[in-house]
């Protein structure tokens, strides 16, 4: 009977953190949407990109939240630790003041670290046991995804997948359920969803398998790039400047120098804009490389928001300029990059193919799965975050080393 009691409270409270973190997904997506309007229409904001960078480090600091990020969610997940107080708030102002100056950043990381927050602020606040706390943040990461995104199976498969521990298994029903509620309140205070006209899918035949693999290849070694430019580039840049504010200021700086020599301001800010103009046929060859090095750029020198989109830039943006090379669909051709590069780069195959089927529709199954599989398969290297499928690739390869 207890047991029952204890579930219908964690049930209850699951739907209260969902709603909650909807209204702050509301705010968020709002706020990033504002921000990025106003840089739009005052181009000259991007020079003030290195304070902007200044700002973000002094907000951090104030909050107490400078050594805090998304890895540090999943792991308040698995053990005691705690999260800063005044994480989400940091991370809510630091996401918007990248976006209102131009940084190449997303909002889905940032997204998750504002739900952890919340969430760990109410387990505390209320004074709930560990286990319920940890289940709890795993909501809140869920509803904030669901709610800025609006996937709400993808999101709540993500914050499953990406934990992936003995705490899911009991978890896996109020997380659905806050994902859910997330996604609901967003909705009814008109936050768009993200989603993508793939197109008519091409008939399958010989040509057309072998051409989404060319796609699927290429995304797995551009992803490589990706996450191993991210990692060295933080280390990198670490080592160049240990002062966190010079560091910042100079990214900020190398960003307006780039965006200048490249002519346009397509690669500043998340670019759900260009993504959607690859659907409808803008694409542009160089555009997935460059939108990596600024991103790469931009994360080694601690400007805040996330990956994610970003990925979803470079795949669409790469996935369509292999397409129209091969003479395969642009759509098709996108949506093949985007699901390629965010399963190689969070390693959540499960989350990856529910996140295209909300996108694109789920008439795009029987290209997105396969292709997800392969791609997940061949991507053994290290992706932006470690999780339970990292751990078990190292244990097979220190058994088959010692075994050899």
């Amino acid at each position: 009977m207890k047991k029952i009691k204890n579930f219908a409270l964690l049930i209850i409270l699951s739907i209260i953190i969902g709603g909650i973190c909807g209204l702050c997904g509301t705010a968020f997506s709002k706020a990033v949407e504002f921000v990025t309007n106003v840089r739009g229409e005052h181009s000259w904001l991007l020079y003030l990109l290195p304070l902007g960078g200044l700002l973000s480090v002094i907000i951090f600091k104030l909050c107490r939240s400078q050594n805090a990020g998304t890895t540090s969610v999943f792991d308040c997940v698995k053990t005691k630790q705690n999260l800063p107080p005044l994480l989400a708030v940091a991370i809510f102002c630091g996401t918007c003041l990248s976006h209102l100056f131009g940084a190449s950043a997303g909002r889905e990381g940032a997204a998750l670290q504002i739900g952890g927050g919340v969430s760990n602020v109410f387990s505390r606040l209320f004074k709930l046991n560990e286990d319920t706390r940890h289940k709890l943040i795993m909501c809140g990461m869920a509803a904030l995804f669901s709610a800025v995104f609006g996937t709400p199976l993808a999101a709540a498969f993500f914050a499953i997948e990406v934990i992936l521990s003995s705490v899911c298994i009991s978890a896996a029903i109020p997380v659905f359920l806050s994902s859910a509620a997330g996604y609901a309140v967003a909705m009814l205070l008109h936050v768009h969803p993200e989603r993508f006209n793939i197109g008519a899918l091409p008939q399958f035949s010989f040509s057309v398998v072998w051409k989404i693999a060319v796609i699927t290849i290429a995304g797995v070694l551009v992803a490589f790039v990706l996450c191993a430019g991210l990692e060295t580039g933080k280390t990198v840049a670490k080592k160049l400047f240990k002062n966190e504010y010079l560091r910042i200021a100079i990214g900020g700086a190398v960003i307006i120098g780039l965006t200048l020599l490249v002519g346009n301001y397509d690669y500043n800010g998340g670019g759900i804009n260009i993504i959607e103009g690859v659907f409808e046929g803008n694409v542009s060859y160089e555009a997935f490389a460059l939108k990596l090095l600024f991103t790469v750029i931009c994360v080694a020198c601690g400007y805040k928001g996330g990956e994610i989109i970003p990925t979803l830039f470079i795949g669409a943006t790469l996935g369509g300029t292999l397409a129209v090379v091969l003479g395969l669909s642009i759509g098709t051709g996108a949506a093949v990059g985007m699901a390629v590069l965010f399963v190689c780069a969070t390693k959540c195959p499960i989350a990856t193919i529910f996140l295209c089927l909300e996108m694109f529709g789920f008439g795009c199954a029987l290209v997105i799965i396969p292709v997800v599989i392969v791609s997940f398969c061949l991507a053994r290297y290290k992706g932006l975050y470690k999780n339970v499928y990292d751990v078990i690739y190292l244990i097979k390869e220190r058994k088959n080393k010692s075994l050899g």
